[in-house]
């Protein structure tokens, strides 16, 4: 049982970013029936093929400076291949100006040269680039490069004010009208709303509000939506399935914060920051994390079970009958499952198990049961859990519905929390969030984690739960 309470972080309150809770019920009729015609195409990003022409053309103009056996063919082809391997990425509309551009061009033309100069230096010495070759070369390439970009980027600038994309913003009213307002003030952006999902209309003046499955359908086939703007932070937990169902549809789902520019990207909207999310990314990585689930906690369990069975023979000894102990959690998008752990203590009834935060005194334990407690040993059972994919091995801690809704009403952070499985170790418990820790701290690390997320992360926090798996307190 969770032995935690809320400790918010010292004269820091919480955020207030005008979102309701996450409900802890599985999701409501709203949006879950929402589809699309299958004759819907996605939606096509600015085609790269203009900007990769004028980068092989800059490319091509840099080799002017070289001279003789310089100029060999190999030598082209490979200054022409790194250059496009340093291609900036394209982001949100606004198209970029040359000016914002042309540090990351010059940047990138200098490696593809120092890069070009060190191979010849190093495997053709007699034909090694002078310096003044080195800067006519960068200079040619950097003055077309910058000729022939600004010149495209014209052109989608032209065409993005002649046909801005449409775009849905999904969020609480207020909050969303005011992320619209902002964006239609900016024309340049590229980006036209037409109307604001949310739960239910507030009548305050703006975009249309949609609040059926039904009124979305209908305004994307209209409108031609392409682009969805989620409000961070918990558009995207509590709208996940309208999120996924218009990402299927074709739609660009970007994720925007509105109250804080916490998002390390150069990506902006309106002046907001913002960020893609790529659904499909996140579908295949799920594959990737539920076989890694599957694998480390079926090998696991096949390891571990000699110990799984002397620690329940000695429970049973030492303090009675029920060695298993079950408790209700929810998981990912609010789902309850039932939770196994070995028992360390008795609680009085369901209520108290129920809905009282630190379990009994640690000391009124007996020997093994702390024991248990203090090693994580207690935890071993979820691994079953997770072999059976009610939890991952990494993710937020599970919590019970009675505490889910009360921290979803007082910590905004808390409801993004299940938009992922939960899992038996996180990055918040790697970093001394458990046991009596704050509550505010547990959501920034989670809600960290779950933006962040990579397979490579999951397995460098298995390791660093590996290298400190003794611990003082159960979670």
């Amino acid at each position: 049982m969770t032995a935690e309470r809320t400790v918010p972080s010292p004269g820091v309150p919480p955020r207030d970013h005008g979102v309701s809770p996450v409900s802890v019920m599985p999701p409501r009729g709203t949006a879950t029936g929402f589809r699309l015609p299958g004759t819907r195409h996605p939606a096509r990003p600015a085609s790269p093929v203009w900007l990769l022409v004028a980068d092989g053309v800059a490319a091509l103009s840099g080799t002017l400076a070289l001279a003789g056996a310089q100029r060999h063919p190999l030598c082209i082809a490979l200054l022409i291949v790194a250059s496009l391997l340093l291609r900036p990425r394209d982001g949100l509309p606004p198209v970029p100006r040359l000016l914002e551009e042309l540090p990351a061009v010059c940047g990138r033309i200098a490696v593809a040269w120092l890069a070009l100069a060190a191979l010849l230096a190093a495997y053709r010495p007699e034909h090694a680039l002078s310096l003044r070759t080195v800067l006519t070369g960068l200079a040619l390439q950097a003055a077309t490069a910058c000729a022939l970009r600004g010149a495209v980027h014209g052109r989608r600038r032209a065409a993005l004010l002649r046909r801005p994309h449409t775009a849905l913003v999904v969020g609480p009213v207020a909050t969303a009208q005011r992320v619209a307002a902002a964006v239609l003030r900016h024309p340049r952006c590229g980006v036209r709303p037409v109307g604001i999902v949310a739960d239910q209309p507030d009548g305050t003046e703006g975009l249309p509000v949609l609040t059926s499955g039904e009124e979305v359908e209908r305004a994307v086939i209209q409108n031609g939506v392409r682009a969805v703007l989620a409000v961070h932070p918990s558009a995207r937990a509590e709208q996940g399935s309208l999120l996924r169902a218009l990402a299927d549809s074709g739609c660009v789902v970007w994720e925007v914060d509105v109250d804080s520019p916490s998002y390390a990207t150069k990506e902006r909207l309106a002046g907001f920051s913002c960020r893609r999310l790529d659904m499909s990314a996140a579908r295949r990585g799920s594959v990737g994390k539920r076989a890694l689930d599957i694998l480390v906690s079926g090998t696991l369990l096949l390891l571990v079970s000699p110990l799984l069975l002397a620690c329940a023979v000695a429970l049973r000894v030492s303090d009675g009958p029920g060695v298993v102990f079950r408790q209700e959690r929810i998981g990912k998008n609010g789902k309850p499952f039932t939770l196994l752990k070995f028992r360390t203590h008795r609680p009085v009834d369901e209520h108290e198990s129920a809905t009282r935060w630190s379990v009994a005194n640690e000391n009124e334990m007996r020997w093994f049961c702390r024991m248990l407690r203090r090693t994580s040993l207690d935890e071993l059972l979820q691994l079953w859990n997770v072999l059976r994919g009610d939890m991952s091995l990494v993710g937020p801690r599970p919590e019970r519905p009675y505490f889910v809704r009360q921290f979803s009403q007082t910590y905004p952070g808390y409801a993004a929390r299940h938009r992922m499985q939960t899992g038996i170790t996180g990055l918040a418990q790697i970093h001394g969030l458990r046991g009596d820790t704050s509550i505010e701290d547990r959501c920034r690390f989670d809600n960290a984690y779950i933006d962040d997320w990579s397979l490579w992360q999951d397995i460098c926090v298995l390791l660093r739960t590996a290298a400190t798996v003794v611990r003082p307190t159960g979670s």
